[in-house]
């Protein structure tokens, strides 16, 4: 293969990857019954009207598995997080505790569970789309590789192949990390 054709697949398994990374990212967010700082992540408070992701203005600790303490480092922000988790509806309700906020999450009941399962799948489904339009892409960038560059026609079909190829592997890492995460959020 040219260098052209091995920077294209390269490059498409590289945004492939990408979309694998930001679909696992995002089912850390959804909780499957024990508390986790990631529950959390995402989370932005109006830090002296600058809007601030909450890590950065306050330490996230989880002691146990149902509940996340919040201890912010200036005690003046404690109301200002307060509102923004309560904002940010992700179905707790903090208590205040003077120098942190001690968020006791609930167990999830049968329906949550597979709302949250609806959830995840929809996710895998918007990676597998995003996985599926740089698969697009790469063939598109390939059958410009062909009229620019002069490359044969057998190489060109050898790269749509393994475009092809990892776009089945990283579609299938998908439906492995979704597999993994309805067991997960399902197991009471």
């Amino acid at each position: 293969m040219t260098d052209e054709s091995k920077l294209c697949l390269e490059e498409a398994k590289e945004h492939m990857q990408g979309a694998v990374n930001h679909f696992e990212k995002e089912l850390h967010k959804i909780r499957a019954g024990k508390a986790s700082p990631q529950m959390l992540e995402g989370l932005k408070v109006d830090y002296y009207g600058t809007m601030t992701p909450l890590g950065q203005v306050a330490n996230i600790s989880v002691p146990d598995p149902r509940q996340i303490i919040v201890q912010p480092w200036e005690k003046n922000m404690l109301s200002v997080i307060d509102k923004a988790i309560q904002a940010a509806n992700l179905g707790f309700n903090p208590q205040n505790n003077v120098d942190s906020l001690r968020i006791m999450v609930p167990p999830l009941t049968e329906d949550r569970r597979k709302e949250l399962v609806k959830t995840a799948r929809a996710e895998a489904e918007a990676a597998k789309v995003h996985i599926r339009n740089v698969r697009r892409n790469a063939n598109e960038e390939a059958k410009k590789l062909e009229k620019a560059n002069n490359i044969p026609e057998d190489e060109i079909k050898q790269l749509e192949k393994e475009i092809q190829d990892a776009t089945n592997k990283y579609i299938d890492t998908v439906d492995k990390v979704l597999a993994d995460k309805e067991k997960e959020i399902m197991t009471v």
